[in-house]
């Protein structure tokens, strides 16, 4: 039996095959049934996509109707076309709904550089709009994937008082990732009424706690985008940053968001581990994040994990190399809360204990600088032959 995904009130969703990709679907659609108060976070790469330049345009405007998307091309580095190609998806999609193509969002994920068969995208988005139903998340949700193995969401409930409303995140996302404002595609969909500047400063606080603490691969894409749509269909009193509802709506925004990012790291491009990084005792938490994500990126620590070796001195190095200040001897690296170095040099732990601790499918790594009250945490995994067999394609 096919998964279900529960939308909120006065969503629609659909996702197709258009003929993008072989045999899959590469198309979807979300729409509002009303006018919806948008919010949203980009990459910040100096290259961006086309649509990415659009919903920029999009999310400052006052309100949004849908999200329509495709996957299997980015439209990217495709100069003046790739931008009229953008524009003229939202104009499709306006046209079906009776609204300014300003009201609608785009989104494309796939291979750069090749401009978009817009014939086929154009008979999909009529196709979207005829399969377009509360019933069709995980559909839309199937149709973002690019590498990814599974499909990704989460649903939350909120009570405002006898006020019931509901937060849904679909999200796509297995190799490019290393975000510096959100990652990959994800599109957040809520009927809590909230207001726009409230709503923004909600997206962006969650995605700092969660798609700004993951990296794959180290390496940032050029479409990276982060969608949040509030229709206001639960009823509820609108939510300011006054509200008594206001820590209730991000902590479950947060958790969203949270859920979704570690699904993707669990997904990442042939990972079979989930490696927690967490630095403390740094001189701030800028530093404290320096030297997380060093640890986090380095290639010689993510096949180290892959092949099961505490190799530790990996870990020192990479701290090392990081721009946060620190001092050798006074550095401690547990592997959960199995000791590994102690004021820099080895802890003296029997390796089989180590090589236990790293074999498991999830595990932390606890690093203390000792020189301050800074911290931070990454969230990564190891990196496999198949990350290299995936990407050569």
């Amino acid at each position: 039996m096919k998964k279900t995904l529960p939308l909120p009130k006065g969503f629609s969703a659909a996702g197709i095959a258009a003929g993008i990709k072989k045999k899959k679907n590469d198309m979807a659609l979300i729409v509002s049934d009303v006018t919806a108060v948008s919010a949203a976070v980009f990459t910040t790469n100096q290259v961006k996509a086309a649509p990415v330049k659009w919903d920029i345009q999009v999310v400052e405007h006052d309100g949004a109707r849908a999200i329509v998307m495709n996957s299997g091309n980015a439209n990217a580095c495709t100069g003046v076309q790739g931008l009229a190609d953008a524009e003229a998806m939202a104009a499709l999609a306006a046209g079906r709904l009776g609204v300014k193509p300003l009201d609608v969002f785009v989104c494309s994920t796939g291979t750069i550089g090749k401009p978009l068969p817009m014939e086929k995208i154009a008979g999909g988005i009529k196709s979207l709009f005829n399969e377009a139903s509360p019933d069709g998340g995980m559909d839309a949700a199937e149709a973002m994937m690019t590498t990814d193995l599974v499909s990704k969401t989460v649903t939350a409930e909120i009570d405002f008082d006898g006020k019931p409303a509901r937060i849904t995140g679909l999200a796509k996302g297995s190799g490019m990732i290393e975000p510096n404002m959100a990652t990959m595609l994800a599109f957040i969909l809520t009927d809590a009424a909230i207001e726009k500047h409230t709503l923004q400063c909600a997206l962006r606080t969650a995605a700092d706690m969660s798609f700004n603490r993951i990296t794959v691969d180290g390496d940032r894409s050029t479409n990276d985008t982060v969608i949040c749509l509030a229709n206001g269909q639960a009823g509820n009193e609108v939510i300011t940053q006054n509200s008594k509802h206001w820590k209730l709506f991000l902590q479950t925004l947060e958790k969203v968001l949270f859920d979704l990012s570690m699904m993707i790291v669990k997904d990442g491009e042939g990972a079979t581990r989930v490696i927690t990084v967490r630095v403390s005792g740094a001189a701030s938490n800028g530093e404290a994040d320096e030297a997380a994500r060093a640890v986090a990126n380095s290639m010689l620590n993510k096949t180290a994990w892959a092949g099961t070796r505490p190799n530790w001195g990996r870990i020192m190095d990479a701290i090392g190399y990081s721009y946060a200040q620190v001092q050798e001897n006074k550095v401690n690296i547990d592997y959960d809360d199995v000791p590994a170095v102690r004021s820099g040099v080895a802890a003296g732990t029997p390796e089989e204990h180590l090589v236990a601790a790293v074999s498991k499918e999830a595990f932390t790594i606890n690093i203390n600088l000792n020189l301050g009250t800074g911290k931070a945490v990454v969230y990564t995994c190891n990196c496999t032959e198949d990350y290299v067999r995936i990407n050569v394609e």
